[in-house]
């Protein structure tokens, strides 16, 4: 008996997954500042250095997870406008067929944690498994869809996420940018 809900969990696993290999990571970094400006060993006299590390670790996670979750609800929302622009389903029906790619990030979490201990692999991982996701996305629902709807939707989604990719790298800049124009120099 097939059940369509049987995976349903597996993408809020597959974030926490990669939010705790993110974590991990940057945990390791902050560790290490800490202790650069002379703030761990204040730490160590009020917690064990379990206590600091797991409070650590569990606040990056949050932060993490919930970009994860904004990443998510965008990527459903503009694979749900790109089917709603350029398919003839109106029931839902190829939704449907391409559930079980949350499968594919479940995987790529758990390769994630592998390579916890690099910033580049993990975002390599991330980068590979979303892709990876999109192919299947885009193979499940060939079939269905002419030859034009079917570049319609691939350039619409990629026209998507290249902007966002564009506006997220812009606001980093100015952000960075407007804390290296604050700095007393």
């Amino acid at each position: 008996m097939k059940n369509t809900y049987l995976i349903g969990y597996l993408p809020v696993v597959a974030m926490l997954l990669f939010s705790l290999s993110l974590a991990m990571f940057t945990q390791k970094m902050i560790v290490g500042l800490f202790k650069k400006v002379s703030l761990y060993n204040s730490l160590l006299e009020m917690f064990t250095e379990t206590e600091v590390k797991l409070t650590i670790t569990l606040g990056l996670m949050l932060l993490f997870f919930m970009i994860l979750a904004t990443l998510k609800v965008m990527a459903e929302t503009v694979n749900q406008l790109s089917l709603l622009f350029f398919s003839k389903d109106t029931t839902g029906d190829l939704l449907l067929k391409a559930r079980s790619s949350s499968i594919i990030f479940f995987i790529g979490g758990l390769i994630s944690l592998i390579s916890f201990s690099s910033l580049a692999g993990i975002l390599i991982i991330f980068s590979v498994t979303a892709i990876s996701y999109f192919v299947y996305f885009v193979y499940k629902i060939a079939p269905d869809l002419s030859v034009a709807n079917l570049i319609g939707m691939i350039s619409f989604q990629v026209a998507i996420w290249a902007f966002f990719t564009t506006m997220f790298a812009l606001a980093g800049l100015k952000v960075y940018n407007s804390l290296l124009g604050s700095l007393p120099l």
